[in-house]
């Protein structure tokens, strides 16, 4: 009778944690389906404000003291951040994963 007791214990409390996980996001997903709504490299300063609106920040340019190091310019939106070298996308990132959200966080 012990045994059986346990082992419905553990059931009920795998079938607790299945329920749980399935309600959270996992930072992967959110990622895959981002990348897709997200600048790709190459497009131009215009063509990402034409099609992603302003951002809601600007980040003043960063390196540029030689050559061997360009200037990098970071335009954050709401979901993801655009870095641009010479007016062109060099990369587009996720931000900063939600507090619901499975997976590494960012550091503080």
């Amino acid at each position: 009778m012990k045994h059986l007791l346990c082992k419905t214990t553990l059931a009920a409390a795998l079938l607790g944690l299945i329920g749980s996980a399935s309600a959270d996001t996992l930072l992967i997903q959110r990622v895959k389906q981002e990348t897709a709504n997200m600048p790709t490299r190459g497009m131009t300063t215009a063509q990402v404000q034409a099609k992603f609106g302003a951002p809601g920040d600007q980040l003043a340019a960063q390196g540029g003291q030689r050559r061997a190091w360009p200037a990098i310019t970071r335009w954050v939106y709401p979901g993801f951040t655009v870095y641009f070298e010479r007016g062109r996308v060099i990369d587009a990132v996720a931000n900063q994963a939600t507090p619901d959200e499975i997976g590494p966080k960012p550091a503080k």
